[in-house]
């Protein structure tokens, strides 16, 4: 039986896709995303708003771009950058960017269409090595790839549309810079569903241990995001890419499906 959720995308014109590979982790669940939002809309709308970031950032004198850390984060997120298009190829077309902002800030995320922006607080406070921040980083193009935020607008857009019969959520009809900020609560504001962050953690994995990257790193950087959360203060990061009891129990289980891709990578 179609569960009333299902029924309602239909009706808001949704479709059935599998935005990336299974990969070597096995993701395989079916996505459905509304049609009158198209992967490329969505991208170009998010990259309004990175724009926006970015300008703010440099009037505040704290994007970074040629710093030995700088520069470190762009070799990592070049790597990751690379083995993308196994997972999905038509992001070989994406206009990657990847920027470091100057903040305390706990954060790291990739948005639509591939805008990376890293924290130094990340790496900073938590004294992540070159694998760990390869683990946040692949985490983040793993939700970019498999547009997670694209879709939770169309669920979004689904049920809105079964309970009132018309679009009025997701900025349909407003001017394009509502829209995009539209984008970006549903892609990095909100927090993510248990489902969303296990496709990212498996997927991120993967990418981590392609682009040569050790992967057991995942473990010891969700062991450091959950000593932080407990010190005080929770990393803006935890916020919107919640801990769960099991989730470096799933890491550890993916790890030996990885594995081999990542000796591999060491050969070559």
């Amino acid at each position: 039986m179609v569960s009333a959720l299902s029924a309602s995308l239909l009706l808001a014109g949704c479709q059935a896709v599998n935005t990336t590979s299974a990969g070597a982790v096995g993701v395989e669940r079916k996505q459905y995303m509304f049609s009158m939002l198209s992967t490329d809309e969505v991208n170009n709308m998010y990259a309004q708003s990175y724009q926006k970031t970015l300008g703010e950032a440099q009037s505040k004198n704290v994007l970074d771009k040629t710093s030995a850390e700088a520069k470190r984060v762009q070799k990592i997120a070049d790597r990751l950058i690379a083995q993308a298009p196994t997972l999905r190829p038509d992001s070989a077309q994406w206009k990657w960017e990847v920027n470091l902002i100057k903040s305390d800030e706990l954060n790291a995320n990739c948005g639509p269409g591939g805008k990376i922006i890293v924290y130094t607080g990340l790496i900073d406070q938590l004294k992540l090595s070159d694998d760990e921040i390869a683990a946040v980083m692949g985490h983040e193009i793993a939700h970019a790839l498999r547009e997670h935020g694209r879709e939770a607008m169309s669920k979004a857009y689904g049920v809105q549309l079964a309970r009132q019969g018309a679009g009025a959520l997701l900025g349909v009809g407003q001017d394009s810079l509502a829209l995009a900020d539209t984008v970006v609560q549903y892609s990095l504001t909100l927090p993510n569903s248990r489902s969303n962050e296990n496709e990212a953690d498996l997927l991120g994995l993967e990418l981590a241990a392609r682009g040569g990257y050790n992967p057991n790193a995942a473990i010891t950087l969700w062991n450091k995001m959950s000593a932080a959360s407990g010190g005080g203060g929770q990393p803006e990061f935890m916020s919107t890419h919640p801990a769960s009891t099991s989730r470096i129990a799933a890491l550890q289980a993916a790890i030996p499906k990885v594995m081999p891709l990542y000796q591999q990578s060491k050969k070559s």
